[in-house]
């Protein structure tokens, strides 16, 4: 994590039209509330990578499509020049939104240290993090830094903390129950069916549905969600990526997926999350490095000062943050909860008229078809950016703003005291 501290860069902006209403100023003077409009001093982000293909073929277990899954031209699990370019067009957007909001300068690059970027050690959150400072500082050279390797990524896989029978136990007490979910989304599962060619009434021989599903520990790790509901989240995930690669129609799950199809079949990932590393025993645990690195940019401590702090993995550290704040958002036209290729989990360091500062979560991400279709993203067609809330804060008026104090309280007590069980 000292590497991250220390891994500052520099920035260039150009001049667009840039803005959404909802990240618009806010002028307020009420009890408890902001005196006067509040101005963005800091932003920290933390990015899922974009597109990818599967990471291993075939992508479910055999047994479980009808036919073989598609074939891609990247290598499994690296990002595709398609999600490169998703990531590039998410970063020139926001060379012109934090122009617009007064972060960083319209032209030139920024001052050394204003911008710092730390990437996961896997080639698709490394390219995903480069394109997307490409686009936010075209031609300034910005530098990504990132582990040596894989093995070595305290931040993005923390190998240390979690012992896996208390984090199975954890898991098995998450509500409603791994048993019930199948039943719950029963109208899911019999659109999976019949994007994946068994769909009972054909009379084929794949019924993922009537497979159980279960936890399994893992030593020293997060447990692993098995059966049906962990297939259906990786299918459901699968044909996304064919989607929002922008295949042509009849190659995205087979031809017999339509988008509506695409995100009722996605409601299975939030779901494997929420058992894998949504409990508090887990989710305080896994996401603790990267919760930290969020506290101490928004502070500005450790001699970042960074304007923008960027921490580019993977969903799964994207879920485990939400289950260490207890939140939930909703992410342009992805279920919710589900963290959608290229999009990320936000924070705004806000400055009142009188010097009080908030917090502000909030969730951006391009829409399925933004990125299916690599639609250039500007003001009159900007990506989604939403705020939520995050459980225990809220000012009179303003649910969503966090005074910062409450905020290093929230997070800090986590980090300091996470649920033994």
């Amino acid at each position: 994590m000292a590497r991250l501290r220390n891994a500052l860069m520099t920035a260039a902006m150009v001049p667009l039209l840039a803005g959404t209403a909802q990240a618009a100023p806010i002028s307020r003077s009420m009890g408890g509330g902001p005196t006067g409009d509040l101005k963005l001093e800091r932003m920290v982000m933390v990015m899922r990578h974009s597109v990818r293909p599967p990471t291993k073929t075939p992508a479910t277990p055999a047994g479980t499509t009808a036919q073989p899954w598609g074939t891609w031209t990247t290598p499994y699990g690296e990002l595709t020049p398609h999600g490169a370019e998703g990531a590039r067009l998410m970063g020139a957007y926001y060379r012109t939104f934090l122009d617009a909001r007064g972060l960083l300068p319209r032209e030139g690059c920024a001052a050394p240290g204003e911008i710092v970027a730390w990437a996961s050690g896997k080639q698709r959150a490394i390219k995903t993090a480069e394109m997307f400072v490409e686009g936010l500082q075209p031609g300034c050279g910005l530098k990504v830094a990132h582990p040596d390797n894989e093995e070595n990524d305290p931040i993005f896989h923390p190998a240390e903390g979690i012992d896996g029978d208390v984090a199975l136990k954890a898991a098995q007490r998450q509500r409603p129950g791994v048993a019930a979910e199948a039943r719950i989304h029963a109208a899911d599962f019999a659109v999976l069916q019949r994007v994946l060619g068994c769909d009972p009434a054909t009379k084929a021989g794949c019924d993922i549905a009537k497979k159980p599903s279960h936890l399994a520990a893992n030593k020293n790790d997060t447990p692993d969600l098995e059966g049906a509901l962990s297939i259906a989240s990786t299918a459901g995930q699968t044909v996304l990526l064919e989607y929002v690669e922008g295949k042509p129609m009849d190659q995205v799950g087979w031809g017999r997926a339509s988008k509506a199809d695409i995100q009722a079949m996605l409601r299975f990932h939030p779901v494997k999350f929420h058992y894998e590393v949504g409990a508090p025993y887990i989710a305080e645990r896994y996401a603790a490095p990267v919760a930290k690195e969020v506290l101490n940019a928004l502070k500005g401590e450790a001699g970042t000062g960074g304007k923008l702090t960027m921490l580019v993995g993977h969903d799964t550290n994207i879920a485990a943050l939400r289950g260490l704040l207890g939140a939930h958002f909703t992410a342009a036209d992805y279920p919710q909860d589900d963290p959608p290729p290229g999009g990320a989990m936000g924070f705004e360091l806000l400055k009142d008229g009188a010097g009080k500062r908030f917090v502000r979560a909030f969730y951006t991400a391009q829409s399925m078809d933004q990125l299916r279709q690599l639609q250039p993203l500007t003001a009159s067609n900007p990506p989604a950016y939403a705020y939520f809330k995050v459980p225990g804060c809220g000012v009179a008026g303003e649910p969503t703003l966090c005074p910062l104090e409450t905020f290093q309280t929230i997070v800090g007590g986590k980090l300091d005291h996470p649920a033994k069980n």
